[in-house]
């Protein structure tokens, strides 16, 4: 019997049949055993990914194209256990991570999400090093990542991921939501997510979309920004770090070209 059956990992899968058996399999492995695995195919039209979405040893939901945010949501509500996951198609799980973000949700019923470190593969290599979670630095960069376990009452209480955000930045549009209905969030000192970087993906395009997409998440939570000054008395962030964050990562005025060179400098393998 696993020890992960009461968790949901749901793969989201549009047309990338050459990486999605490779992310199952990465959830099968998981160290304790495998979580319930659910792969939803986003209206596939790659006669490839259809052939190796119906080879997938766990079931497969088919549904009409409509985004990621869609497809994460499609997954969760067809099961209820009460911890859930969400694995883009491209990506990996390490063996050891269910182990370690379920620690910090198991020992402490307040906090409502885990993430750990993220490490890039394929065209990058290295880890992804964010600060401590704290609402004043969501404000104004994502410093949670992709990837983190949930409780299925959080997701709920959130609404889900929001479909308006279908060309990027769904993940930090949720957290920012649990975080504004008192949410707690618990980083691991472990990498849980292992990241691969191909080609021109979707994250590249959301940041030349960066400005848009910044502007829907600040309407969207105009409530949770207003209270900025009372967030920032809570941050353990100083005050030039603050400043860093609301008059650079926010606004973000490099190119969005230039910061790509900058990163793929950085992680280059």
């Amino acid at each position: 019997m696993s020890e992960h059956q009461d968790v949901t990992a749901v793969v989201p899968c549009f047309n990338y049949g050459a990486y999605v058996g490779e992310a199952v399999a990465s959830l099968l492995a998981q160290d304790g055993g495998p979580p319930r695995v659910v792969v939803v195919d986003d209206g596939s039209t790659d006669p490839a990914t259809v052939a190796a979405l119906a080879e997938l040893p766990v079931p497969v939901i088919r549904r009409e194209n409509g985004g990621l945010s869609a497809a994460r949501n499609t997954g969760y509500a067809s099961t209820d256990t009460p911890l859930l996951i969400a694995l883009d198609a491209d990506d990996h799980l390490p063996p050891g991570a269910l182990r370690a973000l379920k620690r910090p949700l198991l020992e402490d019923p307040a906090i409502g999400f885990s993430y750990g470190i993220t490490r890039f593969f394929g065209d990058w290599d290295g880890d992804m090093a964010f600060p401590p979670l704290d609402a004043y630095r969501m404000l104004y960069r994502h410093v949670v990542g992709p990837v983190g376990l949930t409780r299925r009452a959080l997701w709920e209480d959130v609404g889900g991921y929001d479909p308006a955000f279908r060309t990027g930045y769904e993940d930090w549009d949720f957290w920012l939501g649990a975080l504004a209905r008192g949410w707690r969030g618990a980083k691991v000192d472990e990498v849980t997510f292992l990241y691969r970087r191909h080609g021109e993906t979707m994250v590249f395009g959301a940041r030349r979309e960066y400005r848009r997409l910044y502007a829907l998440l600040r309407a969207k939570h105009a409530a949770l920004y207003a209270r900025r000054a009372e967030l920032a008395r809570q941050s353990d962030a100083g005050p030039i770090e603050r400043a860093i964050y609301r008059y650079f990562w926010g606004p973000r005025p490099v190119p969005a070209a230039v910061e790509h060179a900058i990163y793929r400098l950085v992680f280059r393998r």
